[in-house]
């Protein structure tokens, strides 16, 4: 810090007086001073971590820049680009865990829970999770009902509405069903909402031969994968900016998908993104 107040003074004031004043030696002093005016060895392995954390949006966190840098031929430890990420200031939010509730529910009356926690498919179009999820937008409300594949983690469809009615998990579900292939017919899940017990519900899901599975009452860990979808996407997106209207935020949902399916990694999916994991998954 001396050394770079008297960089700074000397142009104003004789250097053997700023020496004196600060108690160094001529020899240190010009010593640091070429320290501080070298090039930064670092320069290049920073701008890498500045481009990858900004093109993300700032929702990376050291972890996922690292498996970046791998990708783009970097070697470099995780906890250097941690080090790296603290001397840039650039910060990720960590989403906070929620407590456990150790209510364990009983069955719907509609449907049992088939998927039973088994979160794995090791096909397209084996098993399939739901729900929705309500944003507040000043005195508004916007919802949105995706359907997300556990093969991938990948949301094959979803609808957003002013309200969590019938046509706004219905639409979802339609979208979802007419990307099958034949003889396909998944397992959809779902919690025990009043969407999910319809008639229009079922018959969708009687019409394509898929199975019904719901939650136990009061346990949303019987539908984690969905519920941590909803965390990544209000920390990453949500909570990060303030929306003026429904409008603004229906756009910026509708880029988070884009991104969260194509782009966004995943250290499940072998640091893919579930696009790129199903696209590689089907070539093998």
């Amino acid at each position: 810090m001396k050394v770079q107040a008297l960089i700074a003074l000397k142009a104003d004031f004789p250097l053997p007086v700023l020496l004196q004043a600060a108690g160094l030696a001529r020899s240190t002093f010009f010593y640091h001073q070429a320290r501080l005016q070298a090039p930064d060895p670092q320069e290049a392995i920073k701008a890498a971590v500045t481009e990858i954390f900004k093109k993300n949006h700032g929702r990376y966190g050291h972890r996922r820049i690292h498996i970046e840098m791998v990708k783009y031929g970097w070697t470099v430890a995780k906890k250097t680009v941690l080090k790296l990420m603290r001397s840039l200031g650039l910060v990720c939010k960590v989403r906070r865990r929620k407590r456990y509730n150790s209510y364990q529910g009983g069955q719907g009356r509609i449907a049992p829970n088939v998927l039973n926690r088994e979160f794995e498919a090791d096909a397209p179009n084996r098993k399939w999770v739901t729900d929705v999820t309500e944003f507040s937008v000043g005195d508004r409300k916007l919802y949105l009902s995706p359907v997300m594949d556990l093969f991938d983690r990948q949301v094959i469809s979803y609808s957003i509405g002013m309200s969590p009615n019938l046509v706004l998990t219905n639409t979802s579900l339609r979208q979802a069903l007419a990307c099958l292939e034949q003889g396909q017919q998944p397992l959809v899940h779902s919690d025990q909402g009043f969407q999910y017990q319809h008639v229009s519900w079922r018959n969708l899901l009687q019409g394509a031969g898929a199975v019904q599975s719901m939650s136990r009452k009061g346990n949303c860990y019987d539908n984690a994968v969905i519920e941590n979808f909803f965390g990544h996407l209000k920390e990453e997106l949500f909570h990060r900016v303030r929306f003026i209207n429904t409008d603004a935020l229906a756009a910026a949902l509708h880029e988070y998908i884009r991104w969260y399916n194509t782009e966004r990694i995943s250290t499940k999916l072998e640091g893919l993104s579930p696009v790129q994991y199903r696209a590689q998954a089907l070539a093998a």
